[in-house]
């Protein structure tokens, strides 16, 4: 791979592709050219990249001439459409979607868990995985490597960032709605998602659990390798702008305690224990939001199960949860 590699954002206009363009720079990403692509309503358009004026062009089948990274984020049918196109064109791919998350030879790469698997992609495709499952696991992986994690029993409370810009604005128009005494307008969700919160995110599956919901379950095998990982899960939508937390029972094939639990996060990238509860110390989805670093506190002995610990974790969903994940596996294959 080129040390200063072509890339390319599909679905650069989007909440998350324009979070990418934001990490690369923040990142100090070092490519020697950007092409910003989107469907044909946004090209034309013009955007600022370090300094620079880019345009966007419409998405095409040659638009990977030449690239050598793609960053996709623009929804799964575009993946699975253009994906195999820029990786026939000798482009690596990096993709957002859930189009490719559990097929066996398409790695599935969290940097800071299983980094060495975004080295062997004979498909030329990385999938990015959800991005609860992402923080999620943030929190369990320095953990599992002092305990072995067996079991996961979780609840999500998803940001509205979670459905792109479509509802941030819902949110707003609702909140503003609301508070003028005007009708509420449902779009983006179900139901009214303003000073609410909506035990459903994707469509259910004939088990009762949603799709969403599952991803925790067989992402969470695939990443860290543990096909035998018991995972419940119910994810449930929030009136949060960004950043998703978690709340979660995790049992361990040996014992725990909690002095030892808060040590494993000493020294691991990417995520940090704010937990003394006495002084009111833990964390929420502002700590995170915009930022790079999950939070993790609140962390006690279970009262129910054997050898598990209850925890918090919060993350930014649009960040770590999406776009600077991507960048992370980009880096990994220029290095």
């Amino acid at each position: 791979m080129n040390a200063q590699p072509r890339v390319a954002i599909v679905g650069a206009t989007g909440a998350v592709g324009v979070e990418i363009q934001k990490c690369l720079t923040t990142k100090n990403f070092p490519l020697s050219e950007l092409k910003l692509l989107a469907s044909a309503r946004s090209a034309g358009k013009k955007v600022n990249f370090r300094g620079e004026e880019l345009v966007v062009e419409e998405l095409t089948e040659k638009s990977f001439d030449g690239i050598d990274i793609a960053l996709f984020s623009a929804g799964g049918d575009i993946s699975r459409t253009y994906a195999p196109i820029a990786a026939a064109a000798g482009c690596v791919v990096v993709d957002n979607s859930s189009a490719f998350r559990q097929e066996e030879d398409v790695p599935l790469v969290v940097p800071e868990i299983n980094g060495q698997a975004a080295l062997h992609h004979p498909r030329n495709i990385i999938a990015n995985p959800n991005c609860t499952t992402i923080i999620t696991l943030m929190a369990l992986y320095p953990l599992h490597l002092k305990f072995g994690l067996r079991t996961i029993i979780a609840s999500s409370y998803q940001a509205v960032s979670g459905s792109g810009q479509h509802g941030i604005s819902e949110l707003e128009s609702q909140v503003r709605a609301l508070v003028n005494g005007q009708p509420v307008v449902c779009s983006t969700y179900p139901r009214q998602i303003a000073f609410n919160v909506l035990p459903q995110i994707d469509s259910f599956t004939d088990t009762g659990y949603t799709k969403e919901e599952l991803k925790m379950l067989n992402e969470g095998r695939k990443i860290m390798g543990l096909p035998t990982l018991q995972v419940s899960c119910t994810c449930v939508r929030v009136p949060v702008y960004r950043s998703h937390s978690i709340s979660c029972v995790a049992q361990f094939e040996k014992p725990v305690d909690v002095p030892m639990a808060r040590a494993c996060y000493v020294g691991m990238p990417g995520v940090e224990l704010m937990d003394d509860p006495a002084k009111g110390i833990w964390p929420t989805p502002l700590d995170s939001t915009d930022g790079d670093t999950c939070y993790v506190g609140r962390i006690r002995k279970d009262l129910a199960l054997e050898n598990a610990l209850s925890l918090w974790v919060v993350g930014d969903q649009v960040r770590k949860g999406a776009a600077l994940n991507a960048v992370q596996i980009a880096e990994l294959l220029i290095r």
